[in-house]
């Protein structure tokens, strides 16, 4: 009587993970969350719309011989730093806020990849938004001083454009890390406008009042030593050592403690 042989048993081959989403991906994603919504679209437009208001403005309010490129820039960019950091807090907040948390961080587990994918969109959108306002400048130039019949100047070098482009995304980190920091729409929007408008007052009461404070305040103060970087290359070194400072004071410190809560904070 033969023996039935035991059946075989094949190992089961372990199955390699699947490789993450590719971060290109999810900062397009994030770019087209941006803009899928009305209140996006018409925010991040309120862009381009603000600019060509201002540069309106420059042409019939500035004085003839004020009408160069650089005095157009100045125009344009004064709204762009103030939409800017809306738009960067409302690309982190509106995990949050709209309770898409879950899905998001469910679909990407890694909360570093999609907070850096949010970055990097805000700042595609904060560049390309500042390349579009250098046109509409060149254009409010060129129809500015035709109109009045003055002489073109362009007095906006690329060091100066190049100063301006990072005094911008500055602003636009600050409304990055403000979202991290708070995780909600409205507080951190309120938040803002304290450290963009309410907070310089204080400073510069301080420096009214208490004159050891002149000295120390481009030290604290992130908006003096921003300010530096729209008038110009700053004139010396101790100028750009200001502008660390306060970043490191007001951005970069904040955002570390920001995203360990966005860690280690629990997504409903």
């Amino acid at each position: 009587m033969s023996t039935m042989a035991p059946p075989t048993i094949h190992p089961v081959h372990q199955q390699h993970d699947q490789p993450g989403i590719p971060l290109a991906r999810i900062v397009r994603v994030e770019l087209r969350k941006m803009f899928n919504t009305r209140s996006g679209f018409w925010l991040i437009a309120s862009l381009v719309i603000l600019g060509v208001v201002a540069t309106i403005g420059t042409i019939l309010f500035a004085p003839d011989e004020q009408l160069t490129h650089n005095t157009f820039a100045a125009a344009i960019g004064f709204p762009m730093t103030i939409v800017l950091p809306i738009i960067a807090i409302l690309a982190i907040t509106g995990e949050w806020s709209q309770r898409t948390g879950l899905t998001t961080f469910t679909l990407v587990p890694d909360r570093r990849r999609v907070l850096l994918a949010k970055t990097v969109a805000s700042v595609v959108v904060g560049i390309a938004s500042m390349l579009v306002a250098l046109v509409v400048g060149v254009v409010g130039n060129v129809v500015g001083t035709a109109i009045t019949g003055t002489d073109l100047v362009w007095d906006l070098s690329a060091a100066q454009f190049g100063t301006i482009v990072i005094g911008s995304l500055l602003c636009l980190l600050t409304g990055t890390m403000l979202g991290m920091v708070i995780r909600s729409s409205p507080g951190a929007l309120v938040t803002y406008f304290v450290l963009a408008l309410v907070l310089p007052t204080v400073f510069g009461i301080l420096a009214a009042n208490q004159p050891d404070f002149v000295d120390v305040r481009p030290w604290v103060d992130a908006e003096l030593a921003r300010s530096f970087l729209f008038e110009g290359p700053p004139a010396s070194g101790e100028q750009w050592a200001q502008v660390a400072v306060t970043a490191g004071l007001w951005l970069v410190l904040p955002a570390v403690l920001g995203l360990r809560a966005v860690l280690r904070s629990e997504v409903k």
